[in-house]
């Protein structure tokens, strides 16, 4: 319904791509939580960093559907903090610098980006902020024809290898979420500082604290209108809210695809594991469990695909689809017995990167309350004007 034969051959090609290029390093990136700068260019050679961006810059200019399939394959390398840095570039700092910035700032940044030249990173989440947008700290004070950045933000994927950062910060502090602006900073701006931080899971990412200390920048680096921050970002958080989900969908069907085939191999008391009705009847509610929410994330896909503004089910999506990967995974687990407790194994590693699913990119507890506002209080978010 959502795919023709010319996603089912970028499929394949990018399935060959990650085999051939990505899967041989993974373990190495692993174990040394860097991501080696060659698989950028590579990726950018091919194409994938510019699927939805505009041929002027050196895009594609494809529907999102191609982007449903490179999240989807991305998580079946088993690597979620390798996906992560992929996906984190091409669609949260990218997104911003094709829809905020303006033209020089797009020659300059989003032509090396889909080419792999320059890697870019979304800095909005703070310390002591959280899923608190609107709280943040960060400071953005006009000075000539100037800005001095001053604050921190955390969680930061690609935060220590990034060649830019595109930040979130408040221009006009008194007036709380509508004071905030998105700027677009040059890694080597004197004042900025990167802390990699060390995490459960997603263990090729290089995930940062940033620092910024009277960081000084042009006035031309704001993108898009002073104070129109926050609605920027909540329009985009339809995207990043579908990327997670569809991440987790696609996790899960990885889980289950590898326990099917460990449950076909694997014999006790004389037969193989899946002809026990109790295993049968518990992967067959996992499987439905991850179809229906595959489904949804396809439909909402579908919807964002024609322009429409999809923040409650781009929310649903993610809510529901990051917590049904999470127990998917967790039985997938079961399945393999000791074995999935084993490093050798995938599970292991697949469950504590799924782990983050409900608490990146707003947690379960905040979409929760949005939709709440959304389905109870009747509350009307609108697309940045």
């Amino acid at each position: 319904m959502y795919f023709t034969e010319e996603h089912q051959m970028f499929r394949e090609s990018l399935k060959d791509f990650l085999q051939k290029e990505v899967v041989p390093h993974i373990e190495k990136w692993e174990k040394t939580g860097t991501v080696e700068r060659f698989i950028w260019k590579k990726f950018g050679d091919m194409g994938f960093f510019g699927l939805v961006y505009p041929e002027e810059y050196g895009g594609l200019n494809l529907d999102l559907f191609y982007t449903v399939i490179f999240l989807e394959e991305l998580q079946k390398v088993n690597s979620g903090g390798f996906a992560a840095n992929m996906w984190a570039h091409a669609y949260l700092a990218m997104t911003h610098v094709n829809k905020e910035g303006n033209h020089e700032i797009k020659q300059k940044y989003l032509t090396p980006s889909i080419t792999g030249d320059k890697i870019g990173c979304l800095c909005i989440t703070e310390p002591f902020g959280g899923s608190d947008v609107a709280g943040m700290r960060t400071t953005a004070i006009k000075k000539g024809d100037t800005y001095v950045i001053n604050g921190s933000k955390t969680f930061i994927t690609n935060g220590v290898y990034s060649d830019y950062l595109v930040v979130a910060a408040k221009t006009s502090p008194e007036l709380g979420n509508k004071g905030i602006s998105i700027f677009i900073i040059d890694r080597e701006t004197p004042g900025i500082s990167s802390t990699k931080l060390d995490k459960l899971g997603w263990r090729a990412s290089d995930t940062a604290e940033i620092a910024f200390d009277n960081v000084v920048i042009p006035a031309g680096n704001l993108m898009g209108e002073e104070n129109k921050g926050f609605p920027y970002i909540m329009q985009h958080f339809a995207l990043e809210r579908l990327i997670m989900a569809v991440n987790a969908h696609a996790r899960a069907e990885f889980a289950l695809d590898y326990a099917k085939q460990y449950m076909s191999e694997r014999t006790a008391f004389g037969k193989t594991i899946n002809k026990f009705q109790a295993l049968r009847h518990r992967y067959a509610d996992a499987y439905a469990d991850m179809e229906i929410c595959r489904e949804f994330n396809y439909s909402v896909a579908y919807r964002l695909n024609k322009g429409e503004y999809v923040v409650k089910q781009a929310t649903m999506s993610k809510l529901k689809s990051t917590k049904m990967a999470d127990e998917v995974i967790n039985e997938c687990l079961q399945f393999l017995g000791g074995y999935g407790y084993m490093e050798e194994y995938p599970m292991a590693r697949l469950l504590r990167d799924s782990r983050l699913g409900p608490i990146g990119g707003g947690t379960s507890e905040i979409l929760r309350e949005i939709l709440a506002k959304m389905i109870l209080d009747d509350k009307n978010y609108k697309p940045a004007t």
